[in-house]
């Protein structure tokens, strides 16, 4: 293990979330509110922190697999934990464990929430708050490789092991040349929906929180009834938006290049598509029953699917009230999620492809014992290490899923509660059901449950794997 490198990139790492916390500091003198102090202070400690971390360059930059792993893994648990010092301080969200559920859960933007009221927060607090989203959306250490000298090293294991999704890939032969397009469609996205936002008249204040937390697929709201206050036409640049944000950046990269064709046959994209149509036309179907209204069910149906399938975790209604049919279909889609290489969580659209064609070609071969089939995805063959780690993934995932819901069932509440609740924080969503549906929050859970949720959430934005790695007994014995 290579300690040196390690202990670099968290200074730097550091560094960073000082100078992040500097803009919502400015929010802060913009309406002169004396709590912006906490997160010039905390700017402080955290440059301090840095500058010790980083002052000295690694002479050794071997820096492969586990040191990545182990890399993201700290980055994100001390980012979370400075990020909720200025709540702290300030008073606002006096009670730590309180404070890093809701900065756990900005950067790792589920969206999950234990405020009660969230719209009693000063601006500066609120801006930091939701400007967590946008900063966990690509992840800070993508914008570190694309803004910073190297680390040194290999920078792709730290690009594997923060950018969701089962591979990833250079979209150019430079590592920095790829990080800065990812963010470059990144930035230029978030812009564009802050202007349409402003045109459609909502507030500039709430048009950038809005646009960060749904940059992000995180769901923060500036007001305690999330997106429902604003008109229509808002509602909508929100609902597109978080269905862009949840397409591969591969996509977008393609037609940035004039590559068309390529990005129209990206199956995983396909596959988005057609879900997110056929999901919200059946839960119109279903909302007639309760509401002869056809386009405003629809609006609200392809909002909550865009919200969900994207574990954006908006909401313009809430959805607690809706028939059984048209919640079943909301809570499974929590575990499809988005498509890899985008900044939605949850399983992944290309991993649940990579199941079927799995299934199909196993039960092709009972049928025909000596076919030879490779699998395969937008054309190009699927290697055995990836559909390896992909089962291995899914056995993890629903293994973890089934530890959490046991822990967090002592606090004695249902099981729709405890499950969603799991399922919310795990796919980095935000709101579930009952309980903790979009009308309610996560205040009600007791310590451990909040603890169990926070590595939940963690573990469900890094894909699991960092977190495994880190805290495996192997990961810190010397071999040689």
């Amino acid at each position: 293990m290579n300690y040196s490198v390690i202990r670099y990139i968290l200074g730097w790492i550091l560094k960073l979330e000082g100078a992040f916390m500097l803009i919502p500091f400015g929010i802060s003198f913009i309406y002169r509110e004396s709590n912006g102090v906490y997160l010039l202070l905390t700017a402080a400690l955290c440059f301090a922190l840095g500058f010790v971390f980083s002052w000295e360059k690694p002479k050794n930059s071997d820096f492969f697999a586990k040191e990545g792993f182990v890399t993201v893994s700290l980055s994100w648990i001390i980012l979370s934990i400075m990020g909720a010092l200025p709540f702290v301080f300030s008073g606002e969200i006096p009670r730590f464990t309180d404070a890093l559920f809701e900065t756990v859960s900005g950067f790792t933007t589920t969206g999950a929430s234990i405020l009660p009221v969230a719209s009693a927060l000063s601006h500066g607090m609120q801006f930091w708050r939701c400007f967590t989203h946008w900063i966990g959306g690509m992840g800070v250490l993508v914008f570190m490789l694309a803004v910073l000298p190297s680390a040194g090293g290999q920078n792709i294991y730290l690009m594997r092991a923060e950018s969701p999704g089962p591979t990833v890939g250079k979209l150019v032969p430079r590592i920095q040349t790829t990080a800065k397009v990812l963010y470059g469609i990144y930035f230029g996205m978030t812009v564009i929906q802050f202007l349409l936002l402003l045109l459609a008249k909502m507030p500039a204040f709430d048009a950038i929180c809005t646009t960060m937390g749904t940059a992000g697929t995180g769901g923060f709201g500036v007001q305690d009834d999330s997106i429902a206050s604003y008109s229509p036409a808002i509602q909508n640049i929100v609902t597109v938006f978080m269905f862009l944000f949840g397409v591969n950046f591969n996509f977008y990269f393609l037609f940035l290049m004039k590559k068309f064709k390529d990005a129209l046959c990206l199956e995983e994209v396909r596959a988005y598509f057609g879900l997110f149509l056929g999901a919200s036309i059946l839960i119109t179907i279903n909302l007639l029953s309760i509401s002869g209204n056809f386009l405003q069910n629809f609006q609200q149906a392809a909002f909550q699917v865009s919200s969900v399938m994207t574990t954006t975790g908006f909401a313009t209604t809430d959805f607690n009230q809706w028939p059984e049919f048209s919640k079943a279909i909301l809570v499974l889609l929590m575990f499809c999620g988005a498509c890899a290489g985008s900044t939605g969580g949850g399983i992944k659209i290309s991993r649940l492809l990579i199941y079927i064609k799995s299934m199909r070609k196993d039960l092709e071969r009972m049928v025909h014992p000596r076919s030879v089939k490779t699998l395969k995805m937008d054309g190009k063959a699927i290697s055995k290490d990836v559909i390896h780690s992909t089962n291995i993934y899914l056995f993890i995932f629903f293994f973890l899923f089934a530890i959490s819901v046991l822990i967090i069932s002592l606090d004695g509440y249902d099981f729709t509660t405890n499950f969603t609740a799991v399922a919310a924080t795990i796919n980095n969503i935000g709101p579930g059901l009952e309980l903790v549906g979009p009308a309610s929050n996560y205040a009600l859970f007791g310590d451990l449950s909040k603890y169990v949720l926070i590595f939940d959430m963690i573990v469900g934005r890094l894909e699991i794997f960092p977190m495994l790695v880190l805290l495996a007994p192997g990961t810190w014995m010397n071999r040689k």
